[in-house]
């Protein structure tokens, strides 16, 4: 039980030391996240949509 106490108590002091990220920079990240993801989902799509067309033609 000991050890269990002194690696929760260890792991709040390392938590003290952490620097989080400011509001400005959190929503600068999750702008860029989103601003990815949207691109990828059309790059994707297009992709998708080319193939599907050159292996309809290619089938019949």
């Amino acid at each position: 039980m000991e050890k269990i106490l002194s690696f929760v108590r260890e792991a709040k002091a390392e938590l003290k030391k952490v620097t989080w990220p400011g509001k400005k920079q959190v929503w600068y990240s999750t702008l860029v996240v989103i601003a990815f993801t949207l691109f990828v989902a059309a790059y994707l799509g297009i992709v998708d949509m080319a193939l599907t067309g050159i292996f309809s033609k290619v089938i019949s």
